[in-house]
């Protein structure tokens, strides 16, 4: 008798902290359900049939995110196709849909904040959009997801979710020991410093552009960028590391508002 009454003490001890555990995978789920309709790529695309053309008709250059009444499209600067075959008809393109059901939407850019990485773009459809949050209240610690295609569209057209925490709030430029070491971007950056957040998860470049969302409530709160913050941040290491980064929120309200 007494180690059944043991065995059921024990039981009802974890049983809330099991219960939690199920409940709040069960929350991260659904919430991946409804943050993933909004997620696209960004790249360019061609008419198949172009006699002249070289390469794919498709190129997938990062991922966006869509915001506003659900035609507004976010990315970084550096996603957007540096050159494109217009004697082809080359345009830049949102891709959307899932799987089999992905299919390409033409964009253009409405505004664009290099100095934060970031871009608008205009799409003639109406996709889901998401939530944007604010950024004030962000602390370290606070638990994360973002969705987005880490490795392209080699596999299709399937987003992936990552999980993690805010690690760290740091700013884009570690100073340099002394100004030969400073190289034209951190100089550039250094005059117009601003904070990041650094993830604990891992991102990749196919990645860049990616919403970095609240787990508890989906709210947008940050974008994934893969390249450009590494660029100024950390030119001093011989190698770069496998650390995540994210542009806040705020510069992203500042564009959507920008006359």
């Amino acid at each position: 008798m007494a180690s059944l009454a043991r065995h059921l003490l024990v039981t009802l001890l974890f049983l809330p902290l099991a219960f939690s555990s199920a409940s709040s995978a069960n929350s991260l789920a659904d919430l991946i359900e409804t943050i993933r309709p909004g997620i696209v790529g960004v790249g360019s695309a061609r008419p198949v049939k172009q006699p002249g053309a070289k390469g794919p008709p498709v190129k997938f250059s990062g991922t966006g995110f869509v915001v506003g009444e659900g035609d507004l499209v976010i990315t970084n600067y550096h996603v957007l196709p540096q050159k494109m075959d217009t004697d082809n008809n080359e345009t830049l393109a949102v891709f959307v849909g899932r799987g089999k059901n992905s299919r390409v939407v033409p964009a253009v850019v409405l505004r664009t904040d290099p100095q934060h990485d970031l871009a608008l773009l205009k799409i003639d459809t109406r996709l889901p959009a998401l939530q944007l949050g604010q950024d004030r209240n962000i602390r370290e610690g606070d638990s994360i997801a973002f969705t987005g295609f880490p490795i392209g569209v080699v596999l299709g057209l399937h987003p992936v979710t990552h999980r993690g925490i805010i690690s760290a709030i740091t700013p884009t430029v570690i100073p340099a020991h002394n100004s030969r070491q400073l190289t034209p971007e951190q100089v550039k950056r250094i005059r117009n410093p601003f904070d990041v957040y650094q993830l604990d998860a891992i991102a990749y470049p196919g990645n860049s552009g990616s919403p970095v969302y609240e787990t508890e409530n989906g709210t947008v709160i940050g974008v994934i960028n893969s390249v450009f913050v590494k660029e100024t941040k950390e030119t001093i290491m011989q190698d770069p590391s496998g650390i995540s980064y994210a542009i806040p929120v705020k510069y992203v309200v500042k564009l959507l508002n920008a006359d």
